[in-house]
C-alpha cells in the first residue's frame, strides 16, 4: 500500500460528506411550458429568489441540469461568512472610500439575511453563530489584517479583533501561522441540510423544482422568452439566471454565454477525517470557529457539525483532479498545520466549482432583459442566499431602497470564454510561488 493509500480509511467515498445526512433528493418533475419567473440554478441563489417570488405572488419554476441543491450547495465547507472576503483592502483603491463602504455594507447585510432566513423558513441545518478565526499566513499579512479590523467591525456591526501570535491557541490549536483576526459576524452551517431546507421552503411557497434539465440557450420573443432545453422548450415571462460557479458545461454549453465569460470556475476540494474524540476537536478548534487563512492559494478548514471530525479545504489542484487523488495533498496540508494528526485517515473527499470573477466582487444585474446574480468568489453561502433575494426583488419591481452590487461594471477578459483550465495551473503556481516567498522571508 502506498503513503498516499493509507491515509484513506476503509470504504473511503468521494462523495460529500454532507450527504450522508442530506444527499440532494431526485424530483420527477415535469417541465413546465410556461412560467412567470423562470430560473436558471437551483443552487442557493436560485431557491433563495424564487422563495422570495412566490412570497410576492409570482409563478416560478427553478431548473437544474443536475439535482437541486447538487453542485456547490452541498458540496462547500458550511462557513457562514458577513461579507468579510468582500471588505478588503483593495475595495477601496478601487472603488473609493465612500462607494467601497456602500459595497461593503451591501456584502455585509448577507449575514443577518441568512440568519433570519434560516429562522424564518425553520430550516434545520446545525446553524450556529460561531465566529471565524482568520489566521496570517506573515506578519505582514497580520499588519493588513488589523489595518482593516476597525472597517470590519463598523461594516459588519459585531466585534472584531486581533489576536497576536503568542496568543493564536485561543483560537486555534497550533502555532503554524502569526496571529490573526476574529470575526464575529460569521457562523457555521450543514450546508447540504441547507439546501435541502431551502428547496422545501420554496416548495412549500408554492415554486415548481425542475431537476435534470440543462438550459443551453435563452431566446428573447413576443414581450418575453423562450428557454431552449434537452428536455423541451418553455416560455418565460422573465429569467432569472444563478448558476454561478457552474456557467458552462464540459462542453462549452452555456444558458447564458455573456455570464459564463464573466465566471472563472475554480474547483475547490474537501476531505473529513474519521471521527475523533470531542475533547480532541476541541483542542484543536478552541470555540469551534471556522478557519480560513491569508494565503493567496488559502486554506479552510472547521470542526464538523457533529464535533467530532475535521473537515479541511483549498485549492488541491488548479487542474481538474479526482478527489482521491487531492486526498493527499490536503492531507499534507492539515498536517502542516495540526502534525499530531498523522496517523488519522480520510473517509470522504470531494470537489466542487466555486467562480471567482474578475474584479473579486459578487454581482446582480440584467443583460439583454436576463437577469444575473453570480460570483461569490468562494464565499457563497450567504452571499448566493442574499443576492438571489436581491435579484428576485428586482424582478418582481420591489426594490426600493436601490443595492450597491447592482449594475456595477461587470468586467471579463480578452478572448475569454467561460474556460480557465489553460491558464488556470500557470496562475495557481505562481500565486504558490508568492505564498512561499512570502513565508521565506517572514
Amino acid at each position: 500500500m502506498s503513503p498516499a493509500q493509507s491515509i484513506l480509511a476503509p470504504g473511503f467515498k468521494t462523495t460529500p460528506w454532507w450527504w450522508e445526512a442530506a444527499e440532494p433528493p431526485k424530483r420527477d418533475s415535469a417541465l413546465p411550458t410556461h412560467a412567470g419567473v423562470a430560473v436558471v440554478g437551483g443552487g442557493y441563489a436560485g431557491l433563495s429568489a424564487a422563495l422570495t417570488l412566490r412570497r410576492l405572488g409570482h409563478e416560478v419554476a427553478v431548473l437544474d441540469a443536475e439535482r437541486i441543491g447538487w453542485g456547490a450547495s452541498s458540496r462547500n465547507g458550511g462557513m457562514v461568512s458577513g461579507g468579510l472576503k468582500v471588505a478588503s483592502g483593495a475595495l477601496e483603491k478601487a472603488h473609493g472610500a465612500e462607494r467601497a463602504k456602500a459595497i461593503a455594507l451591501a456584502a455585509a447585510a448577507s449575514f443577518p439575511f441568512i440568519e433570519e432566513t434560516i429562522a424564518r423558513e425553520g430550516i434545520g441545518c446545525d446553524y450556529v453563530r460561531c465566529g471565524r478565526f482568520v489566521p496570517a499566513w506573515t506578519p505582514k499579512h497580520y499588519d493588513a489584517l488589523a489595518a482593516r479590523v476597525d472597517f470590519i467591525a463598523e461594516v459588519t456591526g459585531l466585534p472584531t479583533r486581533m489576536l497576536p501570535k503568542d496568543r493564536q491557541r485561543e483560537a486555534l490549536g497550533s502555532d503554524h501561522y502569526h496571529g490573526g483576526m476574529v470575526a464575529e459576524a460569521s457562523g457555521s452551517l450543514h450546508p447540504g441540510k441547507y439546501a435541502r431546507g431551502l428547496a422545501d421552503a420554496a416548495e412549500r411557497a408554492g415554486a415548481r423544482l425542475v431537476d435534470g434539465v440543462r438550459v443551453n440557450g435563452i431566446r428573447r420573443e413576443d414581450g418575453g422568452f423562450r428557454l431552449v432545453t434537452d428536455r423541451g422548450r418553455m416560455r418565460a415571462d422573465a429569467v432569472l439566471v444563478a448558476t454561478n460557479g457552474y456557467s458552462r458545461d464540459g462542453h462549452g454549453r452555456s444558458a447564458m454565454p455573456w455570464l459564463a465569460r464573466r465566471m472563472i470556475p475554480v474547483g475547490s476540494y474537501i476531505i473529513a477525517t474519521e471521527e475523533l474524540p470531542h475533547y480532541a476537536i476541541d483542542k484543536l478548534f478552541p470555540g469551534r470557529r471556522m478557519i480560513s487563512d491569508t494565503r493567496r492559494v488559502l486554506n479552510y478548514f472547521r470542526p464538523s457539525p457533529t464535533g467530532n471530525r475535521v473537515l479541511w479545504g483549498g485549492r488541491a489542484s488548479f487542474s481538474p483532479t479526482e478527489p482521491d487523488r487531492a486526498a493527499p495533498a490536503l492531507h499534507r496540508m492539515m498536517l502542516a498545520v495540526f502534525p499530531e494528526l498523522k496517523d488519522v485517515q480520510v473517509t470522504h473527499a470531494w470537489t466542487g466549482n466555486v467562480a471567482f470573477t474578475f474584479d473579486f466582487l459578487p454581482h446582480i444585474g440584467v443583460q439583454d432583459g436576463i437577469h444575473y446574480a453570480a460570483g461569490c468568489q468562494g464565499s457563497g453561502v450567504a452571499m448566493a442566499t442574499w443576492l438571489g433575494h436581491r435579484a428576485a426583488l428586482k424582478i418582481a419591481g420591489a426594490d426600493n431602497e436601490g443595492f450597491a452590487l447592482d449594475g456595477l461594471n461587470f468586467p471579463t477578459a480578452p478572448f475569454y470564454n467561460g474556460n480557465p483550465n489553460w491558464f488556470l495551473p500557470f496562475i495557481g503556481g505562481w500565486y504558490r510561488l508568492r505564498d512561499h516567498i512570502d513565508r521565506a522571508a517572514a
